[in-house]
């Protein structure tokens, strides 16, 4: 019976115990991206999830690759916010993530999701900023959740 993604809301969990995800988060500006943890949290129990703290979104790939490479996950999310500091060194850093995390998952064929974010504008001092885009990668997280499920599915369903 194939179940849809709806089915796997956290009132009612249905995945097998031994189901496994991984969540990697950069902590630089880790009171902005936890909250994408949180959305995670919110689609996929907590009891399937494993978390991995790395310094800053350039070392994600690295870690998600050995992650999805282990065979002990059905998807990997990767989370980070990338602002420009001023110079154009971030566009870089976010192009040769987002590439690097997409190459993890072509490797291993384990799906590797990004919830990296780069913002054209990011005040590092303002309240108003920080709530909006930690309100923002909660809704992110939540649609990484879903996405993990859905394609760990189809994933099972074209093995």
């Amino acid at each position: 019976m194939t179940q849809t993604p709806s089915a796997w809301a956290p009132s009612s969990p249905v995945l097998n115990p031994a189901i496994r995800f991984a969540f990697i988060k950069a902590n630089w500006h880790s009171d902005v991206v936890d909250q994408a943890l949180k959305g995670f949290l919110e689609i996929i129990p907590e009891a399937h999830v494993d978390v991995f703290d790395v310094p800053g979104a350039f070392e994600m790939p690295l870690v998600a690759k050995k992650l999805a490479g282990s065979g002990r996950y059905a998807a990997v999310a990767a989370a980070a916010l990338v602002v420009d500091g001023g110079i154009y060194r971030h566009d870089f850093v976010a192009q040769a993530v987002v590439s690097g995390l997409m190459q993890a998952g072509m490797e291993t064929g384990v799906p590797v999701l990004s919830v990296s974010l780069t913002p054209h504008h990011y005040q590092e001092g303002g309240d108003h900023h920080r709530r909006i885009f930690a309100e923002h990668f909660v809704g992110k997280g939540r649609e990484a959740g879903e996405a993990a499920l859905s394609i760990w599915q189809l994933h099972s369903e074209l093995a």
